[in-house]
């Protein structure tokens, strides 16, 4: 993809806070963009370079089974991205290609195959895990592979689990130099809970940022710093008046931990206090690997995070049926954000965890 650049921070932070700089940490945005990513490339939603002779991944958890009343096939969720991407300004309905409407029959015959047998359906455990991101080392320098791995793998289960509801996921370490054959069509799950729960298939830009923590992640004295508005006048007219009264909302908005899919930063916090992680195995406190999120940006203030390109973008998505701001299509539940942990001391002990 093209370069794709984080416009500057209205206020350089240090500047204004020097006690902040040692809290620094180097983080990469993602950028997805839709798109055609190969088995070769660095994508979220996209094909996996997966070996053909290595079992896919399948969920054997528990399964809710309670009807969300938006399940759908991946295929038909596919297929309907394909239909409002193709909008139409007269406000009818853009139809189906002859290979999508051969894709929807098709669809179309298998649940009815499935339903008409009746429950219980063994397919529906152990389920087929969708892939949710691939990233190699090459693109993403800031990755933790455990020996010569250069290769990380995301999967989750697109059924809601106890006790988060969310997708159940999976990680995968491997060296891509030792991938011979590639498995060409991995099987599929019969429906998903949510359509937020099929990655749209995207294309990235990775981007290396500076970030600092979120207002939640800082000690009572930092925090209590970030409110005193005299220190902030001192920055100049860069700092918004209007937060005046909630100055540490300008830092929390507009200065923090950037949105959005990453990798490496600070983890998002927002709906409860920060929830420190500890290694399973040796019990250090664990450092952030990947965020997987639901939205690029705030679609209000926080809009400053947005790269030029996407605002220009963003103002006509309405004729696209793409909200810019939410390239995958990932809905990660109420808060928003999936956070998922590596151990500092060895990437060996990767860690799946939830931000509730």
């Amino acid at each position: 993809m093209g370069f794709v650049r984080t416009p500057p921070r209205p206020v350089e932070v240090t500047a204004v806070f020097p006690e902040l700089a040692p809290l620094a940490r180097p983080a990469i945005r993602l950028h997805p963009r839709p798109g055609s990513p190969s088995t070769g490339d660095s994508s979220v939603g996209g094909p996996l370079l997966w070996p053909a002779g290595e079992p896919w991944p399948h969920c054997e958890a528990a399964h809710l089974h309670v009807d969300t009343g938006f399940r759908q096939s991946p295929t038909r969720v596919r297929l309907e991205r394909r239909l409002q991407s193709r909008w139409r300004p007269d406000g009818l309905l853009p139809g189906y290609t002859p290979e999508e409407q051969a894709l929807k029959e098709r669809d179309d015959a298998r649940f009815t195959e499935r339903f008409d047998a009746g429950p219980p359906w063994p397919d529906e455990c152990p389920v087929p895990m969708l892939p949710v991101a691939q990233l190699f080392l090459r693109d993403i320098p800031l990755l933790r592979p455990p020996g010569q791995a250069d290769l990380l793998q995301i999967l989750w289960c697109p059924y809601e689990h106890e006790p988060d509801y969310k997708p159940l996921t999976a990680l995968f370490w491997r060296s891509a130099a030792e991938v011979g054959s590639i498995l060409a069509t991995p099987p599929e799950p019969y429906e998903a809970d949510y359509p937020g729960y099929v990655p749209e298939p995207c294309v990235l830009a990775p981007e290396a940022i500076t970030e600092y923590p979120n207002s939640l992640d800082l000690s009572p004295e930092l925090q209590r710093m970030l409110e005193d508005w005299n220190r902030w006048q001192a920055a100049g007219d860069d700092v918004d008046s209007s937060y005046a009264e909630y100055p540490r909302e300008f830092y929390s908005t507009h200065l923090g931990n950037a949105p959005g899919w990453k990798v490496g930063g600070w983890p998002p916090w927002g709906r409860t206090d920060p929830i420190p992680r500890y290694c399973a195995v040796c019990e250090v406190q664990m450092v952030p690997l990947v965020t997987i999120a639901s939205w690029e940006w705030d679609g209000g203030e926080g809009d400053s995070w947005a790269p030029q390109e996407d605002r220009a973008a963003a103002a006509g998505s309405h004729h696209t049926g793409r909200n810019p701001s939410q390239p995958t299509s990932v809905e990660v539940g109420s808060t928003d954000n999936m956070q998922i942990y590596v151990c500092p001391a060895s990437a060996e002990h990767p860690h799946t965890d939830l931000i509730q």
